[in-house]
């Protein structure tokens, strides 16, 4: 696999990416950003590919001491515990193999405190797939659908424990409609503009693993604002201490 080695967060975290294949981008981090977490908790990242979420939190949550990523692609999944390493976070994240369809059979139930998932964004069919299959896994759902990461996360998560996504925005629907199947209702939204008076591009959400209802509504994000310049709160996603 290619890779490349980039300065993420001005300079922040050092990793190590897939020149073709799931990269570190502003959904990542603004998921990253959206995230709170609490001194005790037991993190998983679902699909964590080389690694970014989980050790953008490390950096951001230094009271964190566990948090562990699995991946179906066992070359990224090498990949990711290269940049811990690299990053001295290796004794606080750890990384493994694993496919979230068969998670039953991974992690006992209610094991975790908070899960936090980039799935892919696109189903079947909906766009013409990469013909690089580590592309296609990330963006579309080649090995595991919506459905799949939202009942892994029922069953690593605590009661009232949290779960944080980020999805585009078209797809709120069925996300709410699986998360209240799923008993884990949406408890906050953040809608994500690329600038103002566009449509909003994705959303972040938190949802609760056996949860009374009421959501909040947060303020929309832009990316930039009319004229084209990035906004304050989308730069300070990047900040180690922005949240």
């Amino acid at each position: 696999m290619e890779t490349t080695f980039d300065d993420i967060l001005y300079g922040k975290l050092k990793m190590r990416q897939p020149l073709c294949g799931p990269r570190i981008s502003v959904d990542t981090v603004l998921l990253a950003w959206f995230v709170r977490l609490r001194q005790g908790d037991r993190v998983m990242e679902l699909g964590t590919a080389s690694g970014g979420i989980s050790l953008i939190l490390a950096k951001r949550w230094p009271t964190v001491s566990f948090i562990t990523g699995i991946d179906i692609q066992e070359e990224l999944v090498k990949m990711a515990r290269e940049n811990a390493e690299i990053n001295g976070l290796a004794d606080r994240v750890t990384f493994e193999v694993g496919d979230i369809r068969n998670i039953t059979s991974l992690y006992p139930p209610q094991s975790f405190d908070v899960v936090v998932v980039n799935p892919p964004y696109n189903e079947i069919g909906e766009s013409r797939a990469s013909p690089k299959r580590g592309v296609a896994i990330s963006r579309q759902e080649v090995v595991c659908t919506l459905e799949d990461v939202v009942r892994a996360s029922y069953h690593l998560l605590k009661d009232r424990a949290r779960l944080y996504m980020v999805l585009k925005a078209g797809r709120v629907s069925e996300l709410c409609w699986l998360l209240e199947k799923t008993r884990m209702p949406l408890k906050k939204l953040k809608v994500v503009y690329p600038k103002p008076k566009v449509e909003a591009s994705i959303i972040l959400v938190e949802a609760r693993r056996n949860a009374g209802r009421g959501v909040k509504v947060e303020p929309p994000l832009y990316i930039c604002d009319e004229s084209g310049n990035y906004t304050p709160e989308l730069m300070s996603a990047y900040e180690i201490g922005g949240k």
